[in-house]
């Protein structure tokens, strides 16, 4: 069934979260410290290896070359100025105070970051996209059976050290992989491996910025970078 990848995928999100916030309890500040920079380091080398995967490429004569490096550049350049101009960040945050504030939890000063940082986490990354594609193309779940298991690790460290907003980060991941599978199942006759492979080399990329944010606090507005998924699918129509 098409969609099941994604409904699962949801739960696991929900169920890892609880369990973090059951670890949260009985933890020591030092313990949350180094789960975040555990965190950040695996978010680092997930979104690097993607990358380098899309960027890379084995010549005939055994020697790496590079390749997609201006649709690279071309993609984060022109997505950021649209993410800027949408304030895509700000908007994240805002939904997350919203959120924050039905739960009348005022006082988890953790909770945007906690929302922000695994929603950007769980949602961008190449296995979201290729297996959201894979799921509608085809009805295969396979990798989104496989990204459930990875994302119910990471939200449980996540919610272990950030608290409940990163339970929330399930909805954005249901809209979002949900839209792509739709739209991949409505499009079918347009996608191709190279797209696919182009969308899974921006995400991993963004992936790589959310590890950077983890580690050394907020230095890169991933959330407005966020349009250079989009650019992709632009420049596969036209060129």
């Amino acid at each position: 069934m098409k969609g099941l990848g994604t409904i699962v995928n949801f739960l696991a999100v929900i169920l890892g979260s609880g369990l973090g916030l059951i670890i949260k309890n009985g933890l020591k500040q030092r313990f949350h410290d180094i789960l975040i920079q555990a965190c950040g380091l695996a978010t680092l080398f997930i979104g690097l290896s993607g990358a380098m995967a899309g960027l890379m490429k084995l010549s005939d004569k055994g020697a790496f070359e590079t390749s997609n490096t201006m649709l690279l550049v071309f993609s984060l350049v022109i997505g950021g100025l649209i993410g800027e101009a949408l304030n895509l960040e700000i908007r994240m945050e805002n939904l997350g105070d919203k959120l924050k504030r039905l739960l009348k939890d005022n006082n988890d000063t953790q909770f945007v970051e906690g929302f922000v940082t695994a929603t950007l986490v769980i949602c961008v990354g190449a296995m979201a996209i290729v297996g959201s594609i894979e799921d509608g193309l085809t009805g295969d779940a396979t990798m989104l059976f496989a990204k459930s298991m990875l994302d119910f690790i990471i939200v449980m460290v996540f919610a272990s050290s950030l608290g409940i907003g990163v339970m929330f980060s399930s909805i954005p991941l249901l809209v979002y992989q949900g839209a792509i599978t739709l739209s991949a199942a409505l499009i079918s006759h347009y996608m191709d491996d190279r797209l696919i492979s182009y969308l899974s080399c921006i995400g991993s990329v963004l992936i790589f910025g959310v590890g950077i944010n983890l580690i050394f606090g907020k230095k890169l507005k991933v959330g407005n970078l966020l349009p250079a998924i989009i650019i992709p699918v632009v420049y596969s129509i036209f060129f």
